[in-house]
């Protein structure tokens, strides 16, 4: 198994713990959403993944590293990266070339290898244009694909992506998801911490947090099962939530795949008519 979290626990310096006890796996290459309302841990596992933050107690291994020693976690944030919320918080470097090379140059990578990461980073992220642009002088949706190329020079099997879009406008938020695809398709694990569902539809498994607390792990499909999800402080797409009261209340008894929103509404609409 590639990530394991077992029965950790994690609280900052004062106050109440914000992880209490979670259990999780997850597989290489799989794509799993971590899916709550604001203030439910989302961001702080987000950090205990990458070793940012250490478990208070209990473990969480990364392709068998253990996050909690000091000697692993280089190793560790070469396996698991991670897109911040805001990409302004990443940047160190006065040119898009440079703070894309910051992360191999840490990394000890031989400079010949560290400029052919370069260019492949930025001709993946469609940034090669802007290689000399300084990074805050770009648009929301060119900083997170900044923030993106700069991951992807430190060639990680694991990108940890945390509320990318919520700072971005629609055009944004479509360029981040089509290269988040692309990620996929060449086999990277994705780990994608959000609030809102219509985000990650296709992903693999839901992991739902409250208070700190895993209370759902499985697929989207049967997350939408569920009938309290009005309850659950997280955005659901309202044709997802017509599905889901006719399906819970016995109306339509099929289960239908909700990974594509136009396909789920195609098909809704000829049950509903054929009924």
């Amino acid at each position: 198994m590639f990530i394991q979290i077992k029965n950790v626990y994690f609280q900052y310096s004062k106050g109440n713990p914000v992880i209490k006890g979670i259990d999780l796996e997850i597989e290489r290459g799989e794509f799993v959403a971590i899916i709550g309302k604001n203030g439910c841990g989302k961001s702080t596992l987000s950090k205990l993944l990458n070793g940012l933050l250490i478990p208070t107690s209990g473990h969480i291994l990364i392709d068998g590293l253990n996050t909690a020693s000091p000697s692993n976690l280089l190793a560790i944030r070469k396996k698991a990266s991670i897109v911040f919320q805001n990409p302004i918080t990443q940047f160190v470097r006065t040119t898009v070339e440079e703070d894309i090379a910051f992360g191999p140059e840490n990394l000890n990578v031989p400079t010949d290898e560290i400029s052919q990461l370069v260019n492949n980073s930025l001709e993946f992220t469609s940034m090669s244009e802007f290689r000399y642009r300084e990074p805050k002088t770009l648009s929301g949706g060119q900083m997170q694909r900044t923030a993106i190329a700069g991951v992807m020079a430190m060639e990680p099997e694991c990108i940890i992506f945390d509320e990318v879009t919520s700072m971005l406008d629609q055009k944004g938020k479509c360029e981040i998801f089509a290269y988040i695809n692309k990620l996929k398709k060449i086999g990277k694990t994705i780990i994608y911490v959000t609030h809102r569902i219509e985000e990650v539809l296709d992903a693999d498994r839901f992991v739902h947090l409250d208070n700190g607390i895993i209370d759902f792990i499985g697929t989207p499909t049967d997350f939408f099962k569920l009938d309290d999800l009005d309850q659950m402080g997280i955005e659901v797409p309202e044709i997802v939530q017509l599905y889901s009261m006719l399906y819970n209340e016995g109306i339509i008894k099929q289960s239908l795949e909700i990974t594509d929103i136009s396909r789920l509404e195609e098909n809704l609409c000829q049950l509903l008519s054929e009924m």
